[in-house]
C-alpha cells in the first residue's frame, strides 16, 4: 500500500515540517519515525484479517519495527567517536587550552571578518571527512568567533557550508570513494575518473563556497541570520535556545590557568594526522593496492574512533604529568563529554532510525519510477535530476543514500550520452549535498549545530535562507550545462550570476538601518 509509492516520502516530510513549526527536533523526528513504522506495518499486513486483529498487528508491528530499525541503523563507531570527541572538547576547556588559544589567535585575527574567513579557510583544509570537519572546525574556532561576536547560527552555517560541499569536491576523501562505488557493474566506466570529471559541474558545492567567502568578507547578513548577527553584536550569541550550552561556556571560563596554545594545537594535529593515517590503513586492510583505492575502501567511522582514542591518550600524557588537570578530572571528562554530545547523539539516532524505515518503504523504487517515465530531453535532464536529488536528500537527510539511489539509475539511462552522463552524475551529487545541507534530519547538519554549539532549529532556519539563492543559480546553471555540455562555459557563467546575486544581497543588506560592523 505504502511501499514504493509517493507515501514513502511522507514520514520524513512530516518530521521536517513539525520541526520547523514546533522548533523542537526530538519529538518531531520521533513522530516521523513512528509514522514510517506504521506505514511499513500496514503495508505488510496479511490479507484477510479482521479489523481488530489488523489493529493489533499494526500496533505491535509498528513498535517492533521502530525499535528494530533503531538498533539496526545505529552506527556504533560514530556514537563512540562523538563521545570521545565530546571528551576532547571538555578537556580542552578544563585544561585552559581553548582560552590560551583564543588569547593567542586574537592577537593575529583582528576583526569579525578575519574570524569568519579563518573559519571558512579551516573548513576547506579539513576535507577528508565531513563528520570530522563539522566537529573539529567548530571547536577550534568557536572561542575566536565568540570574541568577535559572530552568532552561533552564523558559525554553524560556515561550518556546514564548508563540510560536505568541500568533501564532494575533493578526489581524496571518503565521499569520492562512495560515489565511485555507486557506479553499477557491467559498464565500461571508471568511477573515480567520472567523479573527477564531474567536479567542475558540481555547481551547488562550488557556488556555496563562493557564497560563504563573499558573505563573510562583505559581512552580508539577511533574513533571520541578520537578527542573529544583530543580537550577537549586543552580546547575545544564541538569540534563542542556547541554554544547553551554558555549562560548557562556564567550564571554558573556569578552565586551568596552566593551559598553553600547544595544549590545543598538538591534540588537533594528532587528531587530523591519525584520522588520515587510519583511513589509509583501513583501506589497505580492505584490499586496496594504492593510495586512491585506500581512500575508496577505507572505513571512515572506524578511523575516526581510532583518531579520537589516540588523541585522548596523547592529551593524558600531556596534561596529567604537568597537573594541568588531575587524573580524576581527566576521567570525569569522559562523562562530561558524553553529556555535551547527548543532544547530537539523540538526534542522530532518530535520524538513522527514520532513514532505515524509509528504506523499508522503498523510496528508491518510487524515485526510479519517476525517471523511467521521464521524457525530458538532455537539456533539461540535469536540472530535473538536481531538483529530485535535492528533494530526496532533504527528505531522507542523507546525501550518500540519495546518490546510492540515483546514480545506479542515471548510468544506464545516459549510457549512450557520455557527456550528459557526467553532467547528470554531477547534478546528483550537487542535489544530494544540497538536500543534506538543508535537512533538519541530516547528520552533518546535526553535527554542525553541535560543533558550533548552536540551537539546531536556529541553524536550520538561517542556513536555509542562505542556500536558496545558491539553489536557484545552480538550477539555472544546470540548464546552461545541459545546453552547452562544457564546464568551461557553464561554470564561469554560473559564477558571474552568483556574484551578481551576492552583490544584490550586499546592497540590500547595506540599505538596512541597523548594520553589523566589522
Amino acid at each position: 500500500m505504502f511501499i514504493g509509492t509517493a507515501w514513502a516520502i511522507v514520514p520524513p516530510i512530516v518530521a521536517i515540517v513539525l520541526a520547523l513549526i514546533t522548533k523542537e527536533v526530538y519529538s518531531s523526528l520521533f513522530a516521523g519515525c513512528l509514522l514510517a513504522a506504521v506505514f511499513v506495518s500496514v503495508s505488510l499486513l496479511p490479507a484477510g484479517l479482521g479489523f481488530w486483529p489488523s489493529v493489533g498487528n499494526v500496533a505491535w508491528g509498528s513498535f517492533e519495527r521502530l525499535f528494530a530499525s533503531m538498533a539496526e541503523n545505529m552506527d556504533l563507531n560514530i556514537l563512540i567517536f562523538d563521545v570521545l570527541l565530546g571528551m576532547i572538547i571538555v578537556l580542552l576547556a578544563k585544561s585552559g587550552a581553548s582560552r590560551a588559544y583564543g588569547a593567542w589567535a586574537s592577537k593575529r585575527i583582528k576583526s569579525k571578518r578575519g574570524a569568519m574567513l579563518s573559519t571558512s579557510a579551516l573548513g576547506i583544509l579539513i576535507f577528508v571527512d565531513d563528520y570530522f570537519n563539522c566537529l573539529t572546525v567548530g571547536n577550534i574556532m568557536r572561542p575566536i568567533t565568540d570574541k568577535y561576536k559572530v552568532s552561533r547560527a552564523k558559525l554553524a552555517y560556515i561550518i556546514d557550508a564548508t563540510a560536505a560541499p568541500v568533501c564532494i569536491l575533493a578526489p581524496v576523501s571518503s565521499w569520492a570513494a562512495a560515489v565511485s562505488s555507486y557506479i553499477p557493474e557491467g559498464y565500461d566506466i571508471n568511477g573515480f575518473q567520472i567523479f573527477c570529471a564531474a567536479i567542475p559541474f558540481n555547481f551547488y558545492a562550488i557556488l556555496t563556497l563562493i557564497m560563504v567567502f563573499f558573505t563573510s568578507f562583505f559581512l552580508i547578513d539577511f533574513g533571520k541570520m541578520r537578527r542573529h548577527e544583530l543580537n550577537a553584536a549586543k552580546g547575545d550569541l544564541f538569540t534563542s535556545g542556547g541554554e544547553e550550552f551554558k555549562d560548557m561556556e562556564q567550564s571554558e571560563q573556569e578552565g586551568s590557568n596552566r593551559g598553553r596554545v600547544s595544549d590545543l594545537l598538538i591534540p588537533i594535529i594528532v587528531l587530523i594526522v591519525t584520522a588520515v593515517f587510519a583511513m589509509i590503513l583501513t583501506g589497505y586492510h580492505n584490499g586496496a593496492e594504492n593510495l586512491i583505492d585506500a581512500f575508496a575502501n577505507c572505513s571512515a567511522s572506524l578511523a575516526l574512533v581510532f583518531a579520537t582514542f589516540m588523541t585522548v591518550i596523547v592529551m593524558a600524557i600531556m596534561y596529567i604529568p604537568r597537573k594541568v588537570v588531575s587524573a580524576r578530572e581527566f576521567i570525569n571528562c569522559l562523562v562530561e563529554g558524553f553529556k555535551v554530545m547527548i543532544p547530537a547523539i539523540t538526534v542522530l539516532i532518530f535520524a538513522w532510525t527514520l532513514k532505515g524505515l524509509v528504506d523499508q518503504l522503498s523510496i528508491g523504487t518510487f524515485v526510479q519510477g519517476i525517471f523511467s517515465n521521464s521524457t525530458a530531453v538532455s537539456i533539461f535532464l540535469p536540472v530535473a535530476i538536481f531538483l529530485v536529488a535535492c528533494l530526496l536528500g532533504f527528505s531522507t537527510g542523507t546525501s550518500w543514500g540519495t546518490m546510492g539511489i540515483l546514480i545506479p539509475i542515471i548510468v544506464p539511462m545516459c549510457a549512450s550520452m557520455p557527456e550528459v552522463m557526467t553532467i547528470c552524475i554531477s547534478a546528483t551529487m550537487a542535489g544530494a549535498v544540497c538536500g543534506d545541507h538543508l535537512s533538519p534530519i541530516s547528520d552533518t547538519t546535526i553535527m554542525s549545530s553541535a560543533g558550533a554549539q548552536c540551537n539546531h532549529i536556529n541553524h536550520v532556519e538561517t542556513q536555509m535562507q542562505y542556500a536558496i539563492p545558491v539553489i536557484a543559480v545552480s538550477a539555472v546553471s544546470y540548464i546552461i550545462a545541459g545546453t552547452v555540455k562544457h564546464w568551461y562555459i557553464a561554470l564561469p557563467i554560473s559564477i558571474v550570476i552568483m556574484l551578481a546575486v551576492i552583490m544584490v544581497l550586499y546592497k540590500v543588506s547595506n540599505n538596512k538601518k541597523e548594520k553589523v560592523t566589522a
